[in-house]
């Protein structure tokens, strides 16, 4: 009997002998190692009010407001997929869209044109000078990303996309080249190395430049709604400090703030699209600052999106923009591996980012080969890996670990405060059900008393566990 089902049928024999007022049902959800997502239900018991508790959950007391969670649609996600069975393929897609079956998953990222996960460079018009992008096509995308969203959609038709670009169109850069930089990892860039050009502008950042890049956008976002996927928002540049070996370009964020205020703002106002800015990838409040003080940029962002070292900036930014919707835009993503202690490290992640102000939380790859080796050379871990040889597909620990929280903690959940245990956090969903997440990462059982109102549950959690409790009002 593994871990989990050991120490519930032990409470749950405890609870059986004692007197209970509360008749709410209490569902409990364990992952181990050993054993994922172990569901059993139990009955709380009454608190007096003078006994004391290790956790108090405070539901008059709420924080930021939960839009959603979900992932990126990347080609190689879908290429992976496609090895599959259409019956796996669909069983996969319908356990993360599907409302109410699994990950629940109701906001998702794509990139537009190439990213680090695509089959090859490309973007939507190649041709040099062309200015008003007569050739602007998204014939690639309809192989692979266009497909992808559309079989989500058919889960769930309310799905919200937002998108950003790894890379604009080659000629729009001083190099002339998808890249940022040259390696020995990309063959077929020419150059000598460069060095690091984090603060630098790589865009051209010139009038034309700044128009055309701005309607391209707008094309972007009027192609694919014609094909039935409506882009709710867009960020400007992934990543703008990181100069890769994969489609990257770095800006500054000065320039970042004069295209948003002056050119991609005003277009995207046409077609009813926000603004995210980001993605912000370094600890340097400074840079989020820098943009949403801007007077003409800083009417147009309504959201701004953090992912890697920019986890440490996401507490500064929600305390002076509190009104500010932040994302966790692409988590870390692993070395590949899928390993239990990835696992681990991403529900600190989680934890991290939803404790400071985090309102929408965005895995990165949802499905890869096993190894997950990009077309650049990199590894890298993801929800679903699938094994070629023999077409079968395997659930990551990482997809539970979002599960936890995602199948959960419903659009319109309210963070609530909690005192005395730090690997815990509560929200109060629309419903006014409560969930409660909490991990025990030791190698030690650990006792909990969670008091909630007049309720009090007092769970043992397994060595090395993920937990998720769901309160009913």
């Amino acid at each position: 009997m593994n871990d989990c089902r050991l120490l519930i049928g032990c409470f749950l024999m405890a609870l059986s002998m004692s007197s209970c007022k509360q008749e709410q049902a209490v569902q409990w959800v364990c992952t181990t190692e050993h054993a994922t997502w172990q569901v059993q239900e139990w009955r709380p018991v009454s608190a007096s009010t003078a006994e004391a508790v290790e956790v108090q959950i405070l539901p008059e007391k709420t924080a930021q407001e939960m839009e959603g969670f979900g992932a990126c649609f990347n080609e190689l996600g879908w290429t992976s997929l496609s090895l599959l069975s259409e019956s796996d393929r669909n069983d996969i897609l319908s356990e993360l869209f599907e409302p109410g079956k699994g990950a629940n998953f109701t906001v998702c990222r794509m990139p537009v044109a190439a990213n680090d996960f695509s089959r090859n460079w490309y973007s939507y018009n190649e041709t040099p000078n062309d200015f008003e992008m007569k050739d602007f096509s998204i014939a690639n995308d309809e192989e692979t990303l266009i497909p992808f969203i559309h079989s989500a959609q058919r889960f769930n038709p309310t799905l919200k996309i937002w998108a950003s670009p790894w890379c604009p169109p080659s000629w729009m850069k001083h190099n002339r080249h998808y890249a940022c930089r040259p390696s020995a990892a990309v063959n077929d860039l020419p150059g000598d190395p460069a060095t690091n050009l984090e603060g630098s502008d790589m865009f051209i950042t010139e009038e034309n430049y700044f128009r055309a890049y701005a309607h391209y956008f707008k094309l972007f976002v009027e192609a694919y709604r014609q094909r039935g996927i409506s882009v709710y928002a867009v960020a400007p540049q992934n990543e703008f400090n990181s100069c890769q070996v994969f489609p990257s370009c770095t800006w500054t964020a000065r320039s970042l703030a004069q295209f948003i205020g002056d050119y991609l703002g005003p277009e995207m106002k046409k077609v009813g699209v926000e603004i995210l800015f980001g993605t912000i990838e370094r600890a340097d409040e400074t840079l989020t600052d820098t943009v949403l003080m801007h007077p003409q940029a800083g009417k147009y962002i309504r959201s701004a999106g953090f992912q890697w070292a920019g986890k440490d900036a996401i507490a500064g930014i929600h305390k002076r923009y509190p009104h500010l919707t932040l994302y966790q835009t692409e988590q870390e993503c692993g070395n590949g591996r899928n390993s239990w202690a990835g696992a681990k490290y991403a529900w600190n992640l989680m934890n991290h980012y939803i404790s400071n102000g985090t309102g929408i939380y965005d895995y990165w790859n949802i499905s890869l080969l096993q190894g997950g080796i990009s077309r650049w050379g990199w590894a890298q871990n993801s929800l679903v890996t699938v094994n070629s040889a023999d077409k079968t597909y395997t659930y990551t620990f990482e997809y539970y670990v979002m599960k936890h929280y995602s199948h959960f903690v419903a659009k319109g959940a309210k963070r609530l405060e909690t005192s005395g245990y730090g690997d815990l956090l509560a929200f109060m969903n629309p419903d006014k059900s409560i969930v409660v997440t909490a991990g025990n990462l030791t190698p030690e059982k650990r006792s909990l008393k969670i008091r909630i109102g007049d309720k009090t549950i007092t769970p043992v959690l397994a060595p090395e566990s993920f937990n998720t409790f769901v309160i009913q009002p």
